[in-house]
C-alpha cells in the first residue's frame, strides 16, 4: 500500500455490487485498498482484528466503511451498532449503502450513528458516480482524527 493510499472496507454480499465498487474506485483513480467482507460477522472480524482477520492486530482501522444494510449472518444495523459503540472504531466514517429507501431504515441508521445513508442507484453509471463521489469525499476531503487507535488495542 502506498503512503497516500487508504484502506476501505466494503461490506457487501452481492458480487455484482462488489465488482462495480472496485471498478468505480479504479476508474476514478482513488488511492485506496478495497477490502471486502461478505457478511456482518466477517466485517466485525475485520474491524476488530479477530478470527480470520487477527492478522490486522496493531494496524490502523480503515478510513471508510461502506456498509450494506441487508447482510447474511449479521445485518448492517447490528454491525453499525457495534462499530459506533466501541471507542476503537467509533470515529471510522460509516456510509450505509443500501437498496432500501425505507424511512425506518434511514432513521434507525442515523440513530445508531451512521455518517451518511445512500440509496444504491440501479443504473450502472449512476452507481459508478455515487461510489466515486463517496470515495472522493470520505478519502480526500473529509478530515479524520490524527491518530486513530490501532486495531486489536484495548
Amino acid at each position: 500500500m502506498s503512503p497516500c493510499s487508504a484502506e476501505v472496507l466494503l461490506v457487501e454480499d452481492n458480487p455484482s455490487d462488489v465488482e462495480l465498487a472496485r471498478h468505480a474506485f479504479e476508474r476514478n483513480k482513488l488511492a485506496a485498498v478495497l477490502h471486502v467482507a461478505r457478511d456482518g460477522v466477517e466485517a466485525l472480524e475485520f474491524l476488530f482484528a479477530t478470527g480470520a482477520h487477527a492478522w490486522r492486530a496493531g494496524r490502523r482501522p480503515p478510513r471508510l466503511v461502506l456498509l450494506d444494510l441487508k447482510l447474511p449472518r449479521l445485518d448492517g444495523l447490528e454491525v453499525l451498532r457495534r462499530v459506533k459503540a466501541d471507542p476503537r472504531t467509533r470515529t471510522i466514517p460509516v456510509v450505509m449503502l443500501s437498496t432500501s429507501s425505507e424511512d425506518r431504515d434511514v432513521k434507525e441508521s442515523y440513530g445508531l450513528g451512521v455518517n451518511s445513508y445512500v440509496v444504491k442507484p440501479v443504473d450502472f453509471e449512476q452507481f459508478m458516480r455515487a461510489v466515486a463521489t463517496l470515495g472522493t469525499y470520505w478519502l480526500l476531503l473529509n478530515q479524520v482524527p490524527a491518530e486513530p487507535p490501532a486495531m486489536g488495542s484495548p
